[in-house]
């Protein structure tokens, strides 16, 4: 059995090359992605290419990964965007991990497994790490209440199984309301021209905040902001369409993750060129 490993970005990379030129692999293989949750679109290309792709999750605070998308042989069944909407989940517990979690950070009392009440992971047990050096504050942050708190976002489901939705600090909190960039970002991915998309936090004056969508379109292709807000509309509530679309090269680190520190660095000076 043949093993890779990657980011989504080789994923992208490996659909995006000849397939003429592919050669005959011959037998299903098992490749491990982690970082940001991969787009259902990737996955389903992946699964029709010959990879079957298995989600892992975690932090090197807990020894890298700790969770994975362990998968249920009855899914075998379903459809292949079925199958593809559920790898894209986080999954459960490494069995070397005691304990995993998503808490209310106020209450600190587990979400509601409905696959909707929005919590943060924390993780419990002997793969978790023991704190940060000479850095006690840090520690002491990281650890209140007896858990180790990712600073990610995720949901719930009656099976048990979690699904990351965005990181605290990329949570758009727009006229009250908390929208997530990652179900942004995955509608987005989902419009046949999308290549990649991020999605960032812009002030505005009347909301606090807007989505900010940075887009990179299939070579030769036209994309308009109209058509993405209309094909946003279809897929998402109004209130959670990005008001500023922005076609530009995404930038990565070298292992493809993006960098959304510069994202939001160029929405700072975009909503500061923007007439009064």
């Amino acid at each position: 059995m043949t093993h890779l490993c990657g980011a989504p970005v080789v994923m992208s990379t490996i659909l995006a090359g000849d397939r003429d030129q592919w050669p005959n692999l011959g037998r299903t293989i098992e490749f491990f992605t982690a970082a940001a949750p991969p787009p259902e679109r990737v996955l389903t290309d992946m699964h029709k290419a010959g990879f079957n792709v298995t989600h892992l999750y975690g932090l090197t605070e807990v020894y890298g990964p700790a969770v994975v998308n362990d998968w249920n042989q009855t899914w075998q069944f379903l459809p292949a965007d079925e199958q593809a909407r559920l790898k894209s989940r986080q999954g459960v517990r490494y069995h070397a991990l005691e304990e995993l979690d998503v808490l209310d950070p106020t209450s600190m009392i587990p979400v509601a497994r409905d696959g909707v009440a929005l919590g943060e992971v924390v993780f419990r047990g002997n793969v978790v790490m023991k704190g940060y050096l000479k850095n006690k504050q840090a520690t002491d942050d990281a650890f209140n209440g007896g858990w180790f708190w990712s600073g990610d976002l995720a949901v719930v489901y009656p099976d048990g199984y979690i699904q990351l939705k965005d990181r605290s600090k990329d949570i758009i909190i727009s006229g009250g309301e908390n929208i997530s960039s990652i179900e942004i970002e995955e509608v987005l991915h989902k419009h046949a021209l999308v290549v990649s998309a991020a999605v960032v936090a812009i002030a505005d004056v009347k909301w606090g905040e807007t989505p900010c969508a940075f887009v990179e379109v299939a070579e030769g292709a036209q994309l308009s902001s109209a058509q993405l807000v209309s094909w946003c509309l279809e897929h998402m509530a109004s209130y959670k369409v990005p008001r500023n679309f922005v076609f530009e090269a995404i930038p990565k680190t070298s292992t493809g993750k993006v960098q959304k520190f510069l994202l939001r660095q160029r929405a700072v000076k975009l909503q500061n060129a923007e007439p009064d």
